[in-house]
């Protein structure tokens, strides 16, 4: 008997025609940039395919969502990157700070918060996300996610532990 619960390239040409659109608009929404919008929209799809044996077809609605959020925050995040080594003087306030042995420090410092990011369950690491990027307050994201308030502050703990355990400091 087949599993009801695996996408078929049917079953996802069916949610992108019916979801592709409004999923662009939040992004739009979100970037005020039609081609990015495009982008990452596409990108969405792209990664439910690659999970698509992992999720459920209940929950692909908000899932889209999520993924379109996240989508979001990565993009900025990672224009925040390209913006602080375009210019000519460091987020920090001075040239001096961009000695070879700082950049390196720097780097290595990135890499190791996203290496932490991506041990964090996915739970978790959305509510840390919409929480310190997005600026949510937690019945903000339990509204969003339709999780409790008290759901949130457990997976943001959690979330917290893992990066203090990670890298010895708070965020």
């Amino acid at each position: 008997m087949p599993d009801n619960n695996i996408f078929t390239k049917d079953d996802l040409k069916e949610i992108y025609d019916l979801h592709f659109k409004a999923i662009r608009n939040f992004v739009y929404f979100k970037t005020k940039d039609v081609d990015i919008a495009e982008d990452l929209a596409q990108d969405v799809f792209v990664k439910l395919w690659s999970k698509r044996e992992t999720i459920r077809k209940e929950t692909v609605k908000s899932l889209l969502y999520t993924m379109a959020g996240n989508m979001v925050i990565n993009h900025f995040n990672h224009m925040k990157v390209v913006y602080a080594h375009e210019t000519d003087t460091s987020r920090y306030g001075s040239k001096e700070m961009h000695t070879p042995q700082f950049l390196l420090e720097e780097k290595e410092y990135e890499q190791k918060l996203n290496e932490v990011l991506e041990m964090i369950p996915d739970g978790c690491r959305e509510v840390f996300l919409m929480n310190r990027i997005e600026k949510m307050k937690y019945d903000e994201i339990a509204s969003r996610l339709e999780l409790s308030v008290k759901a949130v502050e457990k997976r943001m703990s959690k979330a917290l532990a893992i990066i203090r355990e990670e890298l010895g400091r708070k965020l």
